[in-house]
């Protein structure tokens, strides 16, 4: 492989037939005199346009059939000529640097053309500097059988996991909390379509090592809550924001709900009898009559304080456990005000440190969490404690905002332009090479972008996992679902 130019962060370079090189490739052009490198990435592969070629491929379609014989070539320049006709341009991004053995992402010089040589580059050496002290075994990378990140990469840091679907989003998001949870972590996972409500046991059907590590919760059957645990604030929050409640209505609740709570007689139903006795504007009464009969057809809020569990909630993250939220076959209301009350309540615990911190896992969030939320979860809620995983096939309902704070994204197979063009504007990679990369990306395969890469994209194969991970595309055809097993 010989340098052909540079222009930006783009190195071409020329390479010939006998030379292996695939798209994701790291390669190390190493200039002998100063003994730096350049470490590039190879995003795209193209046949070297050389003046001449295509009159030539036209000649020999002509001439295939119409001359018979034997040629003579004395110069052998027909092999040369062949070798020219497969000879391929590589389309490289400069990802950093080599120097005194160690990868970094300083680049101000360049090499020199006559005096640098172009090898491959190990990938595991751009992420295996040292040894992590939180290994999470993500997948197999071509070079190595095992690729291994750290988990403190993913501490304090915001992740987005998006491709389309079918491509392995819902299998890495189960494979990093799992992994979390092996070191300790607890997790907070709104389950959207019931995919994670059986990892404690294996594929098989046996128990998990995870038995007894992770708890599921339903809303209505074994998420439930009393109004003195949720409290005033929490309550506003799912009035306001879950429900519309306008800000006038709000202050005759907060009113009411205050009166009761000094009166020890906080119930459902001296609240309901409260709100029907106010003396208020009947519009107001109305609004307010029509959330409290939403809130009790919910079926989230009890009297009874022995069915509430939000204290057991509380120590299972405590201990780091993960708590899956199945919010399968929940209406859009019930999805909304559950989530309005968990990330309150645990806003609220992390406030006052009795909880440390959660990596909060969201499926297809777009399908419960309001706009204004997305800011608060990047800005206020990851200072608190609160470190997100976004998870969705739809990457345009993600606002810009929050790609462009990722600290690290998991990209799978895109081939629609708009969501490839959605998903470039991430500040951690530049478009163009989200754009050729991820078109060509098999089932199963993602590229890792961001701290737990070191910023050095890297394309993964991620590991299966032996537990029983729901949320596949069920089949009708046997055949389809032998060629999905495989």
């Amino acid at each position: 492989m010989k340098i052909y130019r540079k222009e930006g962060d783009v190195m071409q370079l020329i390479s010939y037939p006998d030379e292996e090189v695939n798209k994701g490739d790291y390669l190390l052009v190493e200039d002998q005199r100063s003994r730096r490198g350049l470490i590039i990435q190879v995003i795209d592969i193209q046949f070297a346009n050389i003046p001449g070629i295509l009159e030539d491929i036209l000649r020999d379609v002509m001439t295939e059939e119409s001359i018979q014989g034997n040629d003579v070539d004395p110069l052998d320049i027909s092999s040369q000529v062949a070798v020219l006709k497969d000879t391929k341009l590589l389309v490289c991004k400069i990802r950093g640097a080599l120097e005194d053995g160690r990868p970094t992402h300083n680049v101000a010089w360049l090499p020199s053309r006559i005096n640098s040589s172009v090898s491959k580059f190990p990938i595991e050496t751009l992420t295996s500097e040292e040894s992590p002290s939180r290994p999470i075994h993500l997948g197999a990378i071509k070079q190595s059988s095992r690729f291994i990140i750290d988990a403190k990469a993913l501490d304090g840091r915001l992740n987005i996991v998006t491709g389309k679907k079918g491509t392995g989003k819902s299998h890495l998001s189960k494979l990093l909390a799992m992994s979390l949870l092996d070191h300790g972590a607890p997790c907070l996972i709104l389950d959207v379509n019931g995919e994670y409500t059986n990892l404690t046991r294996r594929a098989s059907g046996q128990s998990s090592p995870y038995e007894g590590k992770i708890a599921v919760l339903t809303p209505r059957l074994s998420l439930r809550f009393t109004l003195a645990e949720v409290g005033l604030g929490t309550i506003m929050d799912i009035l306001l924001h879950a429900l519309d409640l306008p800000g006038t209505s709000a202050r005759v609740f907060a009113r009411i709900w205050r009166q009761l709570e000094q009166n020890s007689d906080l119930t459902l139903k001296t609240l309901g009898e409260a709100i029907a006795s106010s003396d208020c504007h009947e519009s107001v009464r109305d609004a307010l009559q029509s959330r409290y009969n939403t809130l009790v057809d919910a079926g989230i809020f009890t009297d009874d304080p022995s069915a509430a569990n939000s204290r057991r909630l509380l120590e299972r993250l405590a201990a780091g456990s993960a708590v899956v939220v199945n919010m399968k076959n929940q209406s859009f209301t019930i999805r909304r005000i559950v989530v309005e009350l968990l990330l309150s309540k645990i806003t609220e615990l992390l406030s006052c440190a009795r909880l440390r911190a959660v990596f909060l896992f969201a499926e297809e969030a777009h399908l419960y969490l309001r706009e204004t939320y997305w800011d608060d979860i990047v800005t206020r809620m990851r200072h608190l404690g609160i470190f997100t995983t976004f998870i969705t096939n739809q990457p345009d309902t993600i606002q810009e905002s929050i790609y462009r704070q990722a600290d690290n994204i998991f990209l799978f197979n895109f081939t629609n332009e708009r969501d490839l063009d959605v998903v470039s504007r991430a500040a951690k990679v530049d478009g163009e090479s989200v754009r050729l990369l991820v078109k060509d990306l098999p089932t199963g395969h993602c590229l890792a972008i961001g701290d737990v890469v070191r910023d050095f994209p890297i394309v993964v194969s991620v590991r299966p996992l032996d537990v029983e991970t729901l949320g596949g595309t069920r089949f009708f055809f046997e055949e389809n679902r032998v060629a999905c097993s495989r």
